[in-house]
């Protein structure tokens, strides 16, 4: 029998909660290629620790005391500390093949000099359809623990994210880039999805009111998400970008849902900023 490659020197973390529809792909997609794969879940009341059990994953536990650090960032300070690179993969992605084969040529010579982390783009998924044009997003899911971390921002308080970190990326000093994606291909109803921006949008809408928290988190976004974090019109600018400029009509009916779907959480964002009280 022919021994298989030798598996990548990184420790893959699923952080999950109720991710029971999607769970088996996420692992699937990366046990047996990488030293560990561990899913660190919230205390899911479906069967995602059932179904990741089964399908070969270690599990373990993660409890929000309410502060820091949050769950990501348990994660670089927790999971395989024994492995200095760690892959943050959420319960419904999962890594494409050419992705894959791009860190095996990446991580081919172990005395190699590396960046501290690696963006990598998503392959984003709406509606049941692969989005080709309108969809831009760059994570910063593969870093080196021991030379990035996710920044302590001020909004523990703020409604609408809780224990996991808002939209921001881990800080390192040099970054490198990946060509493949991860694919992000959510088995939940799109009602899930308007479910978790409407809670998306009280985080956004918080900030408004906490400009020092606000700014803390857009010097810890991407380029792309710093410039559009001071964006006027936003609604407006990100169906134009989407839709338009990214041509994001060439994906059909779920291209344009999806633009449309993206300028109404910029809407909601505005409107609840609007309306709530300065606390």
């Amino acid at each position: 029998m022919t021994a298989g490659p030798p598996r990548l020197p990184i420790a893959v973390a699923i952080p999950t909660k109720n991710e029971g529809l999607n769970i088996a792909e996420a692992v699937g997609s990366v046990l047996g290629h990488f030293e560990a794969v561990v899913v660190v879940d919230s205390h899911s009341t479906d069967d995602t620790v059932e179904i990741a059990e089964e399908c070969g994953a270690e599990v373990v536990t993660y409890t929000w005391d309410g502060g820091h650090p949050r769950k990501k960032q348990w994660c670089l300070e927790n999971v395989r500390t024994d492995l200095d690179w760690i892959l943050l993969l959420d319960g419904d992605e999962r890594l494409s093949p050419g992705l894959l084969a791009e860190l095996r040529e990446a991580f081919s010579d172990p005395a190699a000099p590396r960046p501290a982390a690696y963006d990598i783009p998503l392959g984003y998924w709406f509606s049941g359809k692969r989005l080709r044009h309108g969809y831009t997003i760059r994570k910063r899911s593969l870093t080196d623990r021991t030379r990035c971390r996710y920044p302590e921002v001020g909004d523990l308080d703020a409604p609408g994210i809780g224990e996991v970190e808002g939209h921001y990326q881990p800080v390192a000093a040099t970054v490198g880039a990946l060509k493949n994606p991860i694919e992000h291909q959510d088995r939940d109803p799109v009602t899930a999805w308007f479910e978790r921006h409407n809670r998306y949008s009280d985080w956004e809408a918080w900030l408004e009111h906490h400009p020092e928290v606000k700014e803390q988190v857009r010097q810890a976004k991407s380029r792309q998400g710093r410039l559009f974090h001071k964006a006027p019109f936003k609604p407006v600018v990100s169906f134009a970008y989407m839709y338009l400029y990214r041509r994001g009509f060439l994906d059909g009916r779920a291209g344009f849902d999806f633009a449309l779907a993206m300028s109404f959480y910029r809407w909601q964002i505005a409107l609840k900023s609007r309306d709530r009280p300065v606390r």
